[in-house]
């Protein structure tokens, strides 16, 4: 029915919006009502405090106010109209907030203290509005200046608005019983397709010492000297999670191209020597090895980035678009001490704010991180050689920031057969350790130290499992990172 021209009714998402005012989101009233409760009541003081902050009043009088009140607070003074009329006198700022006339207007106009917390979120939900704007402009400034390096642009814009989501999700306390009710609720493995529990590593006696796998949040180090296999076992991870648990991936290489990673993959997951694919040398079994091996790979969800030169921004942004497209379940770098970060005075430092950064990354995306670091030398110099959380180079922060910690160390590399055999006259020749490599868990946050022990398969360059399970009825290649249930390696249900 229509009457006058006009529809008798609108359904709500029908009637017309109020035409824009030209200003940004703001509510004056809710911040008047903020610092009329600080003023009435003592109790108002700790439940705005997690919520807003004084930048975040539109009226720059009014963060004057409020910034007032916290440092009386700071200083266990009370708040009171004449105790912030003071502090804004001493601070020069009293008569352009309005004098005392205008705080005890808002006190007498604010006579409750009742929904405050209300009051203090609306604060803070137009201050991200505004911000979000601000950030659009910046985005579309760079946009019109354009340039040839488009992606550089498109990470600065992507790391603009995740700093804005990091910001706004700064939490509070939790009850104990919330947490102990999600933790009981959260399924341990996968639910309706997707990964929600740990992230195992594919090789049982390592899940079994880090509490079943990488926890999702997690920064975890992989440490070795240059040659001794932190790359090829970086892959084994990534192989295992992709294929074992049908999880997502992201790896950043900068030390190799994503052609080499992707031979290596295919030549552990075949069980094939990585140069005789290269060369096409194989025979027609090892070929259908391949083609098999290729079928499982091609459906992995493994996506390498191979920049040459990257930062933890860049990184941060670029998994932020893969989680939103594909989902994320893992990230892996190689290596740590090949990434480039802010403005330090010491390499030590740039180290620190990496790590760091790494950390805050796992956290903000909830997945495990894991990076490859390169231990110092002085494992060479002392025997036995077996590298010692000291040996982390250039900083201590790597050791302070990491969840976990782990080593690789292959004894082989440093004792020959016949020098075994003259230190240990009373065993076999055999027992040398050859492609025998230990993995030792040298710092665990959440869980006990050790030391597991695998082999290291030198001609597919991968990692396996001791305990053999072959997959019943099928191909037994090895899979990319022993310990992946296919044959030579790995637990059930890989």
């Amino acid at each position: 029915m229509v009457l006058d021209g006009r529809p008798a009714s609108l359904r709500p998402d029908q009637r017309p919006r109020p035409a824009p005012t030209g200003l940004p989101p703001h509510d004056i009233a809710a911040e008047e009502a903020v610092i009329a409760a600080l003023l009435l009541d003592d109790d108002s003081y700790p439940r705005v405090l997690p919520i807003v902050q004084p930048e975040d009043f539109f009226r720059e009088q009014n963060g004057w106010v409020y910034e007032a009140c916290l440092a009386l607070a700071e200083r266990n003074e009370p708040i009171t109209l004449p105790t912030v009329a003071h502090e804004l006198d001493r601070n020069g700022r009293l008569d352009a907030s309005g004098g005392e006339q205008y705080l005890a207007e808002i006190a007498g106009k604010y006579f409750t203290a009742v929904g405050v917390e209300a009051h203090a979120r609306i604060v803070a939900r137009d201050a991200l509005y505004r911000r979000l704007i601000q950030a659009a402009g910046q985005i579309a400034q760079m946009a019109y200046e354009g340039g040839p390096d488009v992606q550089r642009v498109l990470s600065h814009a992507e790391t603009t608005l995740l700093n804005l989501r990091t910001a706004e999700a700064a939490g509070d306390f939790k009850r104990l019983r919330d947490l102990l009710d999600e933790f009981l609720e959260s399924p341990s493995e996968e639910e309706d397709g997707e990964l929600s529990g740990a992230i195992r590593t594919g090789f049982m006696d390592l899940d079994e010492q880090l509490s079943g796998g990488y926890k999702r949040g997690d920064l975890v180090i992989l440490a070795a000297r240059p040659g001794i296999g932190k790359s090829s076992l970086l892959m084994n991870f990534g192989r295992n999670c992709a294929i074992g648990q049908h999880g997502t991936v992201a790896v950043y290489s900068l030390e190799m191209s994503g052609e080499q990673l992707a031979m290596r993959l295919l030549s552990s997951e075949s069980d094939v020597e990585m140069a005789r694919l290269r060369l096409g040398r194989h025979t027609e079994a090892e070929e259908q090895q391949v083609m098999r091996a290729h079928g499982r790979l091609a459906t992995a969800g493994i996506y390498i980035d191979d920049s040459a030169v990257l930062t933890v921004p860049e990184i941060r942004a670029k998994a932020r678009r893969l989680q939103a497209e594909h989902g994320l379940d893992l990230v892996l770098i190689d290596y740590l001490q090949l990434l480039h970060g802010g403005r330090a005075d010491t390499r030590a430092n740039e180290v620190s704010q990496i790590t760091r950064a790494l950390k805050e990354m796992a956290r903000e995306l909830n997945v495990p991180v894991v990076a490859a670091a390169q231990l110092s030398r002085a494992v060479e110099t002392r025997t036995p050689h077996i590298p010692m959380l000291s040996d982390l180079r250039e900083s201590g922060s790597i050791e302070q920031d990491a969840d976990v910690v782990m080593f690789i160390y292959r004894e082989d590399q440093y004792v020959k057969p016949e020098d075994w055999q003259a230190q240990h006259p009373g065993e076999p020749g055999g027992a040398h350790p050859t492609g025998l490599a230990q993995i030792i868990v040298a710092k665990h946050r959440n869980g006990p130290t050790g030391t597991i022990t695998t082999r290291w398969v030198a001609r597919t360059a991968k990692f396996e499992d001791l305990l053999l399970r072959p997959e019943p009825g099928g191909f037994g290649g090895g899979g990319g990172g022993g310990g992946s249930g296919r044959g030579r390696g790995g637990f059930d249900g890989f």
